[in-house]
């Protein structure tokens, strides 16, 4: 089945169900993982709409393994999803932005064939302000069940088995790909469930919108700054219409936009991440690759500049890539600039 094959107001449940029965040897475990997901984000996404009633805002004062400053809510949300996922079975270890290293399953309880790489809250600098957040999660195969490591995580975005974000915003959507396109499912708070809202995400070819954080343009680099520039110009310029720029300081809350109705968002490569030797701002294996997989089986592009990101080979856990996803047109633009130099 395809998820079009699902009429809306399905529960995750019963949609994982169909979907899976014919992945033999595989469904039950990955049913339960996502199952196990599915809770974790329900209980972020209270922790979220409670904020200050529940004592998670404001900063935690310590740095997580990239030196950024920590929110008391990313740290949380990191112990709810091990808690949640620690005991289902189906995994034989985690990765996450706010964790050095991995994190293996417990020898006490049953390990799987499966790893899962997250960002528990993605976009926490907007906890304070009531701004969109959101968790980004890839689930791949295991090497070796028995014994995990880094390196197993280290696999091309196109082997990720499952992908997917939940975002908490004015609703909690959990939107998901296993391979066969994309649905988001919509967070029932009288039920407790998640149930089919979308069931068929696509995004639009072309688009007239554009998602970049203006403050770096200084340090943009010259194939950027002419298709900036270009959209910028509107119906005067070279492209002949008149394009909006949207900014949600969350990379699921813009992917978000772009696939309910196209758009491109564009973290790419500049002269001050050059300067301090980073290769790109965000984090490959559980941001822009679970992001990509999303974006590409909704029929949108995902890039780096040079290569797709669903190809780049990761050699670290924490690895960094630009990044230009979204509606195929913008993004064979923006790939076709960058080949120029």
């Amino acid at each position: 089945m395809s998820p079009t094959d699902h009429p809306v107001g399905t529960t995750l449940t019963r949609f994982l169900a169909h979907e899976l029965a014919q992945r033999e040897g595989e469904h039950r475990a990955i049913e339960t993982l996502l199952a196990g997901v599915a809770r974790a984000c329900q209980r972020v996404s209270d922790l979220v709409r409670r904020g200050e009633l529940a004592g998670v805002l404001g900063a935690a004062g310590s740095e997580n393994v990239q030196g950024e400053d920590q929110k008391k809510l990313d740290i949380i949300a990191n112990d709810v999803f091990i808690e949640s996922l620690e005991q289902c079975g189906s995994l034989a270890a985690m990765a996450s932005e706010e964790m050095d290293a991995h994190y293996p399953i417990p020898d006490a309880f049953t390990k799987g064939d499966y790893l899962i790489a997250f960002d528990p809250l993605d976009g926490s600098s907007n906890i304070d302000v009531n701004g969109s957040t959101g968790t980004i999660f890839s689930i791949m195969r295991a090497p070796d069940v028995r014994v995990a490591t880094d390196q197993d995580f280290l696999q091309p975005g196109r082997d990720q088995v499952c992908a997917g974000y939940c975002l908490y915003s004015s609703a909690t959507m959990l939107v998901l790909t296993l391979g066969n396109g994309v649905a988001g499912f919509t967070l029932d708070d009288s039920a407790g469930e998640f149930v089919l809202s979308h069931p068929s995400m696509r995004v639009p070819a072309s688009t007239s919108e554009f998602a970049i954080n203006a403050a770096y343009q200084r340090h943009w680099y010259p194939a950027v700054t002419r298709y900036i520039d270009e959209c910028v110009a509107g119906e005067s310029g070279a492209r002949g219409r008149d394009f909006n720029m949207r900014w949600a300081g969350s990379m699921v809350g813009d992917v978000h936009r772009i696939l309910c109705r196209g758009g491109v968002f564009l973290y790419p490569m500049d002269a001050k991440l050059d300067a301090v030797g980073q290769q790109g701002k965000l984090r490959l294996l559980y941001e822009a690759n679970p992001m990509g997989l999303l974006v590409e089986q909704a029929g949108g592009r995902a890039h780096t500049g040079t290569m797709p990101i669903l190809d780049v080979v990761p050699d670290e856990l924490h690895q960094r890539v630009p990044v230009l996803m979204g509606s195929v047109e913008e993004v064979d633009r923006l790939v076709d600039y960058h080949q120029r130099g």
